[in-house]
């Protein structure tokens, strides 16, 4: 298995919330994130469709992970907009992010967050953050 998905992955592993909505690091490179979430009932809100926080925090980790990827691990979101396109439905939802563009202590990053029904994503969210280095920089 890649190095830098194995790390990313030890991460994801101790972040509480990530483990109880059943997100996994799906693909982790320079400039770029992937999270997939397997969807149940009890990420659903009333109607049956995926909870908006659900489909916003893997948008937002994504969104870290890419960030990260560049800046190093000692990151956290500063901002992001989600735009919701379409409720989410299936089997899964799928956040990719990449780098926009990075400095020394920040990098702005985009990310589109699909739902996986039959085989077939639709997208559900498009993000766009901004990620900050912590700590001395």
């Amino acid at each position: 298995m890649d190095e830098m998905l194995e790390m990313g992955r030890q991460v994801l592993a101790a972040q509480p919330f990530s483990r109880l909505v059943g997100a996994e690091l799906t693909g982790f490179a320079e400039g770029s994130a992937e999270l997939t979430i397997a969807l149940s009932p009890q990420l659903e809100q009333q109607n049956g469709f995926v909870h908006g926080g659900v489909i916003s925090y893997a948008a937002d980790n994504a969104l870290t992970f890419a960030g990260g990827s560049v800046l190093g691990p000692q990151v956290l979101t500063s901002e992001y907009k989600i735009n919701y396109v379409r409720p989410g439905l299936g089997e899964a939802i799928i956040a990719r992010a990449t780098v926009i563009a990075s400095i020394k202590t920040r990098a702005v990053c985009r990310c589109d967050v699909f739902s996986i029904k039959d085989g077939e994503e639709k997208l559900c969210a498009a993000v766009q953050g901004t990620i900050s280095k912590t700590g001395e920089a």
